[in-house]
């Protein structure tokens, strides 16, 4: 349990945006969108915080850094 948020129930929800290139199909952008967690009120900044800093720690986004823009957001609540 990181910053006393639990990670019970989380989701990420991807979406890759794809370009020609030539004749090639390339992903040029990936954006991931985070639900499904119960955050209490006085745990937001530090989600958030995460959130902000998670991509200098995920072997994925490091591995595909400079070639391809991940970006990363909350899950419309609902």
């Amino acid at each position: 349990m990181a910053r006393g948020i639990d990670p019970a129930g989380l989701v990420g929800y991807a979406r890759g945006e794809i370009e020609l290139d030539g004749k090639v199909l390339v992903i040029k952008r990936i954006h991931v969108d985070y639900g499904g967690l119960q955050i209490a009120p006085d745990k937001q900044d530090a989600a958030d915080r995460a959130l902000a800093t998670h991509q200098q720690a995920c072997p994925v986004a490091r591995s595909i850094e400079g070639a391809i823009a991940v970006t990363t957001g909350w899950a419309p609540a609902g």
